[in-house]
């Protein structure tokens, strides 16, 4: 599996091993992502969904879990 330098921890790990989506925020998930973080959000997604009982077939679930998707991995940290 090839190692690139993570956009979100800034450390040199696993990519992911499969690109998740095919539009234009999978395709950078797959660039920038390692796999320990991509790992990460998907235990934080399904804790959305759990919370807010989201239905992930309606698409207005589907544009808001790739809203939370791209600000927990691409969002600038402090």
């Amino acid at each position: 599996m090839p190692t690139i330098t993570c956009t979100r921890c800034g450390l040199a790990r696993d990519q992911m091993s499969f690109r998740p989506f095919q539009n234009d925020l999978g395709r950078r998930a797959f660039e920038e992502i390692c796999a320990v973080c991509w790992s990460e959000w998907l235990k934080t997604q399904q804790q959305l969904i759990n919370h807010y009982g989201l239905n992930v077939r309606e698409q207005k679930s589907k544009d808001f879990l790739f809203q939370q998707m791209e600000q927990f991995l691409f969002a600038a940290k402090s």
